[in-house]
C-alpha cells in the first residue's frame, strides 16, 4: 500500500461515519493521477497555500483599513484563525481535518482589497453583482495557474462556495468552516476594536458575556465546545439555542458599535472612490490590463476582466496603482 492508501485506510477506521472520506471524494473537474503520499484533500491544502491568491491575503484588510500597528488582523491572519477553530471542532467530532483545513484556507481567496467596502463597490460596478465567496471559487477554478485554476476536489470547492450564505455545504466539514468563520471574525474583531479604542470591555452586553464569557479565550472556548456538543452524532452543524442567541446578539452589537462606526470605517468611502476610479480607468483602457487578464477580456468581456484584476489587488497595490495613474509626479531637475 502507498502512504496515501494507508492514510485513507486510517480514515475508514477512525473517522466518524458522518465524515467525508477522501477516498470517496467526487473528484476533480480534470481527473489526475493520485499522489502516492498525500490524500486528495491534503493536495488541495498544499495547492491553496502555494497559490498567489493565498499569499496576497497578508496585505488585504480584515476590518481596519491599513492600521498602524503589527497586531491588527489581516485577511491572512483571519484565515489562519478560522482554520484552527474549524480543525479543533473537526478533530473532536472525528471528521476529516484535511478537508476542513483546505476549505478554511481557501474560503477568502476571492476577497477584495479594503475588505467588505471593496466587495460592496464591485457588487455595485458589476451588472451581475459580486460576492467574495463566489469570487473565491472563481479564483480556484479559473484565475490561478495562468487560467487553469487549481483543479480542487468537488468537496473543497463546495465548502468554499457555501461558507457565507445560502444553502449549507454538502459536508459537515464545510459546515464547520462556515461556523468557524463567524466565531473567528466576531471575536478577533472585538479584540482589534478594543485595541483601537473603538469599544471598551464594559460596552459588550452583559447578557452576552454571562453566556459566552468575558474574555477572548472564554468566548471562543464556549462557542467551540457548544458546537461540538450540539453537533455530535448529527448530520448538520448546530449550536445550542442559548449560545446561538448570544452569538447573534454579539454580532448585532458588533455591527452597531464597530462595523458601522465612523472612527473605524471613516476611510471606507475614500477606498471605494479609489476602486471605482480604477475600475472605470480599466474599462476605458482595457489594453492596460496585465496579460493574464487579456484572455478573460476576450472570452468573458471587459467588465469581468477588470473585476477579476481589481478583486485580486492587495490594499497597498491598489493605492500605488491609483497613485501611478492619477497622482501627478513632481518634476525633478537633474
Amino acid at each position: 500500500m502507498t502512504l496515501r492508501e494507508q492514510m485513507q485506510a486510517r480514515e475508514r477506521d477512525t473517522l466518524s461515519p458522518l465524515a467525508c472520506q477522501s477516498a470517496q471524494s467526487r473528484g476533480r473537474v480534470r481527473p489526475e493521477e493520485e499522489c502516492g503520499i498525500r490524500t486528495p484533500f491534503q493536495r488541495d491544502t498544499d495547492r491553496i497555500v502555494y497559490s498567489k491568491a493565498f499569499r496576497r491575503l497578508k496585505h488585504k484588510t480584515q476590518v481596519f483599513l491599513q492600521p498602524e500597528g503589527d497586531h491588527y488582523r489581516t485577511r491572512m491572519t483571519h484565515t489562519l484563525e478560522v482554520s484552527r477553530i474549524a480543525r479543533t471542532m473537526a478533530r473532536a467530532l472525528f471528521l476529516n481535518e484535511d478537508l476542513t483545513e483546505a476549505v478554511a484556507l481557501g474560503h477568502d481567496l476571492g476577497h477584495t482589497p479594503f475588505g467588505h467596502a471593496g466587495e460592496r463597490l464591485l457588487n455595485e460596478m458589476m451588472p451581475a453583482g459580486f460576492a467574495h465567496y463566489r469570487q473565491s471559487v472563481r479564483v480556484v477554478e479559473r484565475l490561478e495557474k495562468g487560467g487553469a485554476g487549481l483543479n480542487l476536489t468537488w468537496e473543497v470547492r463546495n465548502g468554499i462556495a457555501c461558507h457565507t450564505k445560502g444553502p449549507p455545504a454538502a459536508t459537515l466539514e464545510g459546515q464547520l468552516v462556515r461556523l468557524a468563520d463567524h466565531i473567528a471574525y466576531i471575536n478577533h474583531d472585538i479584540e482589534d476594536a478594543l485595541r483601537g479604542g473603538i469599544i471598551y470591555p464594559m460596552d459588550i452586553p452583559l447578557e452576552v458575556s454571562n453566556v459566552l464569557g468575558f474574555t477572548h479565550g472564554q468566548r471562543i472556548n464556549t462557542l467551540v465546545t457548544d458546537a461540538i456538543q450540539a453537533t455530535q452524532g448529527r448530520e448538520e452543524v448546530r449550536q445550542s439555542p442559548q449560545v446561538g442567541e448570544a452569538m447573534l446578539a454579539l454580532k448585532d452589537f458588533m455591527f452597531d458599535s464597530v462595523y458601522t462606526n465612523p472612527m473605524a470605517k471613516g476611510e471606507e468611502g475614500k477606498a471605494q472612490d479609489m476602486l471605482r476610479r480604477l475600475f472605470e480607468y480599466y474599462q476605458r483602457n482595457p489594453d492596460c490590463l496585465p496579460d493574464d487578464f487579456q484572455t478573460i477580456r476576450a472570452e468573458e468581456g471587459i467588465d469581468r476582466a477588470v473585476c477579476d484584476y481589481i478583486a485580486g489587488m492587495t490594499d497597498p497595490f491598489a493605492v500605488e496603482t491609483f497613485k501611478t495613474l492619477f497622482i501627478p509626479k513632481g518634476w525633478t531637475v537633474l
